[in-house]
């Protein structure tokens, strides 16, 4: 059996379609929707989305942070950033993890202006996009 996944971000509709299965980085862990899930709404956390499309291939895509709701057989996942291995500049995600790894270091120094979640939250993005893009590569 399918089930309808929406994947969204504010640019875009990054998927829309049917789907055999989805595992997504919920809040308290990965989770996994099978159709006729259970009503649930989640946060999402940086990771890595997995998708069983209509030909059941896996299909394998990045995610930053953002919502999923199951409900009446749909799943809509809403996120602020969601690539595919094939779309991630990974100079550019080495860098900002570099970047973020700077910012870190700042903070356990005791330098003022460095806010630590945003540190944290951006270096968890960066190592995302990263470790998809060579599991893929």
């Amino acid at each position: 059996m399918m089930f309808r996944l929406s994947i969204l971000t504010p640019e875009r509709v990054v998927y829309d379609a049917e789907v055999h299965a989805l595992v997504a980085p919920g809040a308290e862990g990965y989770l996994g929707i099978l159709s006729q899930h259970a009503p649930i709404i989640t946060l999402l956390g940086p990771g890595k989305i997995e998708f069983h499309d209509v030909d059941k291939k896996l299909q394998v895509m990045a995610v930053s942070k953002g919502f999923l709701e199951v409900s009446s057989n749909v799943a809509t996942l809403l996120a602020d950033a969601v690539e595919r291995p094939d779309d991630i500049d990974i100079e550019r995600a080495r860098a900002a993890y570099k970047r973020a790894l700077g910012w870190l270091a700042a903070t356990r120094k005791g330098k003022t202006g460095v806010d630590l979640l945003r540190a944290q939250a951006a270096r968890a993005r960066a190592a995302n996009r990263i470790t998809i893009y060579e599991e893929t590569h």
